[in-house]
């Protein structure tokens, strides 16, 4: 087998996993999964806002997922670590989530989508932008809407590095809505640096004023 092949199947497989971790975790404010190859076998790290739902009483879900694992997708020695999301508003894939689970309940998008602009931006974000496609609010057409509040980068280095993103699916009556999130969690230095300037040109102002 080719290396490109290696590298197909390997990124099929940690899809795989993503989906599986993605349904099984659901409730614990489930983000995403890394996995890491060491020498001692394969490093699983979960990201979710509720741990104690993924490790259970004494670790007892811990044995249960590393056994799933190793059968279900033939995962020699899984090491398994869980990670605290502590703010769950500026995890886009959580975010995300919580307006899939909003529009399924049947809450109106704009209503849904304007609320988590908010709270997010109030949970110390430089900016979010939200964008819903599909059957909206009863249409027969498929259409998309977005959503933003602050400063997100949307091309080059800024979006690649500074930038949280996260997709997800809401199964609706009328159809699939899909529901993508961008975050932006801090200011490019250049910005920081600008206002910076400013505030200290301002200050130097003041001075000669008085």
């Amino acid at each position: 087998m080719s290396i490109g092949n290696i590298f197909v199947k390997e990124g099929i497989h940690e899809s795989q996993i993503e989906e599986y971790m993605k349904e099984k975790f659901n409730r614990a404010g489930y983000s995403h999964t890394t996995i890491q190859r060491t020498s001692l076998g394969t490093r699983i790290i979960i990201f979710v806002n509720k741990p104690g739902i993924v490790i259970g009483k004494s670790g007892r879900k811990i044995n249960e997922l590393s056994n799933e694992l190793k059968n279900k997708f033939q995962i020699d020695n899984p090491l398994i670590d869980v990670k605290e999301i502590e703010e769950p508003f500026l995890d886009a894939n959580i975010v995300a989530n919580k307006i899939a689970k909003s529009l399924e309940k049947g809450i109106n998008f704009k209503k849904v989508c304007n609320f988590i602009l908010s709270e997010v931006m109030k949970a110390g974000a430089i900016g979010i932008s939200i964008r819903v496609a599909g059957k909206l609010a009863g249409s027969e057409r498929s259409r998309f809407q977005k959503f933003q509040k602050g400063f997100i980068a949307h091309s080059g280095d800024y979006a690649e590095k500074l930038v949280d993103k996260g997709y997800i699916r809401a199964s609706m009556k009328p159809g699939v809505v899909g529901v993508t999130v961008r975050i932006m969690k801090n200011s490019p230095n250049e910005v920081i640096m600008k206002n910076k300037t400013i505030k200290e040109v301002t200050e130097i102002d003041k001075m000669k004023e008085n």
